[in-house]
């Protein structure tokens, strides 16, 4: 069950007015264009007014998050189906956004399923507002004139690109969803290093616990022989890699000139 506040409201309203769009448009009544621009135009403009009052009033809902853009999808694709089917509008144009808010649609509800819940993006909603303004255009003017030509090839291309950033922003939240968060690392594990060197980030690195242990070579040189620092590195699921320093033996002459820090590279 669903909060009912005035943004949710009019996001129903918003869905009841989509059939009223069909009939005003497909009826071949007299001035059922103007008559379904009108509709068009108010179903659009609830759009803008529930976004403002949930923001506002701090009316922010789930089923505002999910239902928002899903009545702004049959909106729209109720309004491209039937310009296509007065051949007001070419198909291929249809197809694209279609299936593009399509695709999107059925992204957006798998991550609700997951508990992602993906509000709408600036991206999306420069993409309504250039669709609205489109789909307005072609209902009120008769005939292609060029301007209305290149209204239509831009608004396919915001509904690519705008698709596009959906993707990657969902992609997005599901990393940061499963990153570690700081501080979870495996029981046991500890994590040190030489004075003035901090271990490296492994954000993101999952790879199963597998100890290592020897002397990392580099600027240690012979440090086998001259007792220089032993390094024990662990892979940890949470932590990436876990370093433990062995100091050099202080018997050792030269040993501190000698030997460096060793800091993973990853």
């Amino acid at each position: 069950m669903f909060t009912l506040n005035w943004p949710n409201f009019l996001t129903v309203l918003r869905i009841l007015l989509v059939p009223v769009l069909v009939v005003a448009l497909l009826g071949h009544t007299h001035d059922g264009d103007v008559f379904a621009a009108v509709i068009f135009a108010v179903a659009s403009f609830t759009d803008f007014v529930d976004g403002y009052l949930a923001r506002t009033r701090g009316s922010i809902t789930n089923f505002g998050k999910l239902m928002d853009p899903l009545a702004d999808k049959l909106l729209v694709i109720a309004a491209l189906v039937s310009l296509v089917s007065l051949n007001r509008l070419d198909a291929w144009v249809a197809m694209v956004i279609i299936a593009r808010e399509f695709a999107v649609t059925v992204l957006r509800m798998g991550a609700n399923q997951a508990g992602l819940v993906m509000a709408a993006s600036m991206a999306g909603k420069v993409k309504t507002c250039v669709q609205i303004a489109t789909i307005l255009a072609v209902i009120a003017v008769h005939g292609r004139p060029v301007w209305l030509t290149g209204l239509i090839y831009l608004t396919v291309a915001v509904t690519v690109l705008s698709g596009l950033d959906f993707f990657f922003g969902l992609r997005k939240a599901i990393n940061e969803a499963h990153a570690p968060k700081p501080g979870d690392l495996d029981g046991g594990d500890t994590v040190s290093a030489a004075p003035g060197v901090s271990p490296a980030p492994h954000a993101g690195r999952t790879t199963p616990t597998r100890p290592a242990v020897g002397n990392r070579r580099g600027r240690l040189g012979d440090g086998g022989r001259r007792g220089c620092n032993r390094v024990t590195v662990t892979e940890s699921n949470h932590a990436g890699v876990v370093v433990h320093w062995v100091p050099p033996r202080s018997d050792q002459p030269g040993a501190d000139r000698e030997c460096g820090s060793i800091a993973h590279q990853g």
